[in-house]
Parts: C-alpha cells; structure tokens; sequence
C-alpha cells in the first residue's frame, strides 16, 4: 500500500513539474503563440493570396511560400509586343502592412536587330503594383472577417 501511495505522489509530483516547464516536448504541451511554421506558410497569407491573384496575368516562374518569394517569368502584351516585363514579390512579414512587401519590375525592349536589352521601368509602376495587391489583400482580409 505504502509503494502504490508513494508511486502516486511521484507520477503527480513529475506531472506538476513537467506542467510547469511547457509539458513534454513533441506532445503539443504549453500554450505558445502560433507561428508561421505551424500555419504552413511562413508570410501574410492574405499578402501571398493577393500577389498570385493580381499578378495572375503573368507566368510564374516560382515561389517560396517559406521564404516569401515569387517570381513570375517573361510577359509580353499582345498590345505592345515590343516590351516584356518579368516581376518579383518580396513578402517581408507574417503581417498585412505596407511596407510587408516589396516589388521589383525588370524590362526589355526589341533593339533594331531583334534582341532584347534593359529599359528603365517607370517607378511608379512598381508603387502600382504593390498598391494593387494591398487593395487586393485587404479585401481578403475584411472577407475573411466577415
């Protein structure tokens, strides 16, 4: 009786001690706040969502959901084949603000011989982009709200 009793006091004594450092790694124990590994992606989801469906007209190349990357290939307009544009999204935090993203526009243009060379992009193209795609990420955030 007196060894029940004792291995009971033991298996309760290591329970409030196990409780007091977070429970057992592994077992899910302790309350922890979520982070990005634990929700799958490692940046603003309505930021990630929102790039892919504004950018959508443009071939991705790749992406990096862990690292908030995407790049889309070469995009010509059928209205000035002359010009191609290729992007890249920076997603720079779990959070939905503005200075979360960053995005870069690299073109080319046809020279007389038919190659391609670097152009200037308008700066403010790049300010559009980033302004359509918080516009974008905003309303999936409100509609997830709601």
């Amino acid at each position: 009786m007196v060894l029940v009793r004792g291995a009971a006091i033991a298996l309760i004594a290591s329970g409030l001690m196990l409780g007091g450092c977070g429970g057992i790694p592994g077992m899910g124990g302790g309350a922890r706040p979520a982070t990005a590994a634990q929700t799958g992606i490692g940046v603003n989801a309505f930021l990630w969502r929102a790039t892919l469906d504004t950018l959508s007209f443009m071939p991705l190349a790749n992406a990096d959901p862990w690292g908030g990357v995407i790049n889309y290939d070469w995009y010509t307009d059928p209205q000035t084949p002359n010009e191609r544009f290729k992007a890249t999204v920076f997603i720079l935090d779990t959070r939905l603000r503005a200075d979360a993203l960053n995005v870069t526009v690299t073109k080319e243009v046809r020279d007389a011989t038919g190659g391609w060379v670097g152009a200037p992009v308008a700066a403010q193209t790049e300010t559009d982009l980033e302004n359509a795609i918080l516009t974008k990420a905003r309303q999936l955030n409100l509609q997830n709200a709601g």
